[in-house]
């Protein structure tokens, strides 16, 4: 990865996260040596931590996972500028650490809390030093592009990745078979039924805990259903909350929504707005799905 002067063609720029775990036992570079299970289920909670952080799955790719020892390092070019200052804001908040450890405890199936020490750089710049200045981070990651493709070892842990996420081919039901009508008290999530049911204190701390600077966005997809947060409610909370930090204002919007919409506040309306926002994963974290 080497600096240069970029002037034309589509925005690009590159960076690499580092990173190493703090817990006790639990060792990222090792485990992604492993060639068996522990490879795919570190590259999983990199690629979920990414599609949490920078808004979605396009704007960036991974070109390379490799040995820094004592540090994980995770090559990422960012093809949009947009993903790249939505990673960035992130980053600086302390969303990227939270995200790692929320999907690592999950994926890795740890009993305590799982802590990560992180390092951002774009070329010889540690990015870390600047993030009260994204401009000139921004830039520092547009001059420093890329000198390789894509790893191959990363190809096919992508496509390791979607098959999972697609499962096996879905067989033709019989001509004669309908679909089975869901229950009044249920809803259905990624095709499983689940029982729906009233948001619990357990459901707040969850999300609160994962949704980070997407709160506002969950919010408003709320919104649409919930005459209490719209107009200027969600901007409301975000300057009447903004001291207490993103977690606050996160558990102070659901809980405004509980307020108002009292037994109408399900876990059902919850998911779906996630599942509009994109944040799939911190829905599967809500309903405790097994990876």
């Amino acid at each position: 990865m080497a600096d240069k002067n970029v002037d034309h063609g589509p925005w690009t720029g590159c960076a690499v996260i580092f990173l190493q775990s703090l817990c006790p036992g639990v060792n990222l570079l090792s485990l992604f040596k492993d060639r068996e299970q522990g490879k795919f289920i570190v590259f999983k909670v990199i690629k979920l931590t990414l599609i949490d952080s920078a808004g979605g799955l396009a704007g960036y790719q991974i070109l390379k996972v490799h040995g820094a020892d004592p540090f994980l390092g995770v090559e990422v070019k960012f093809e949009d500028v947009a993903a790249c200052q939505q990673f960035l804001e992130s980053y600086s908040s302390g969303a990227v650490r939270q995200s790692l450890s929320q999907h690592a405890c999950r994926l890795l199936a740890l009993p305590q809390e799982f802590t990560v020490e992180t390092q951002l750089k774009a070329g010889t710049h540690i990015l870390d030093l600047y993030l009260d200045e994204l401009e000139l981070c921004l830039q520092h990651i547009h001059l420093s592009q890329p000198e390789r493709l894509r790893d191959e070892e990363i190809d096919h842990l992508e496509e390791q990745l979607q098959n999972q996420a697609l499962g096996p081919a879905p067989q033709p039901p019989p001509l004669a078979e309908e679909e089975s009508p869901i229950p009044s008290n249920c809803f259905k999530f990624q095709n499983k039924v689940f029982e729906d049911r009233m948001l619990t204190a357990a459901d707040v701390q969850s999300f609160s805990n994962g949704v980070g600077r997407q709160w506002k966005h969950v919010g408003r997809a709320l919104g649409k259903s919930c005459r209490a947060l719209k107009g200027p409610a969600i901007d409301n909370l975000a300057y009447e909350y903004e001291r207490e930090g993103l977690y606050e204002q996160a558990y102070q919007l659901l809980n405004r929504f509980i307020q108002a919409e009292g037994r109408a506040a399900k876990l059902s309306r919850l998911v779906k707005a996630l599942e509009d926002c994109k944040l799939t994963s911190l829905a599967e974290n809500i309903l405790d799905l097994q990876p």
